[in-house]
């Protein structure tokens, strides 16, 4: 009589079998790779724990918590009207351009009007005006 045992696998043994048999190999293939991933987090999360535990990730987010506090003040000062002199600055220089532009425009088109040769003379029209009776 034998006993029919379910042994429970370690992820890394899992894949090992399912890389070894054909058959059942996909199922334990997929189930070894997943078990080692969860692992994985598992590790990860454990140490993210001990970091916080230990202070070092609390003085990080206190940290991080202390600029996003800070942040509308940032904001206010970024946000800050600028200067009356750069200002009129700003205008004058916009305003020069916009002359100049217009200044352009006007000698393009007095220059195209002088170049423009002269309209040809009216040509007979192609069909008798007059029709034939």
């Amino acid at each position: 009589m034998t006993a029919n045992v379910d042994t429970r696998l370690a992820p890394r043994q899992r894949l090992a079998r399912g890389l070894k048999y054909s058959t059942v190999g996909p199922v334990d293939v997929t189930r070894g790779v997943v078990g080692i991933s969860a692992n994985t987090v598992s590790a990860a999360a454990a140490g993210l724990r001990k970091r916080y535990e230990s202070g070092k990730l609390r003085r990080q987010l206190a940290a991080a918590a202390e600029a996003v506090a800070a942040l509308p003040e940032v904001i206010q000062e970024a946000a800050a009207p600028p200067q009356p002199k750069r200002r009129r600055r700003t205008l004058v220089l916009a305003g020069a351009a916009a002359a100049v532009l217009a200044g352009g425009a006007l000698v393009f088109s007095i220059v195209r009007r002088t170049n423009r040769p002269e309209p040809p003379s009216p040509l007979p029209p192609s069909v008798e005006v007059t029709p034939k009776p």
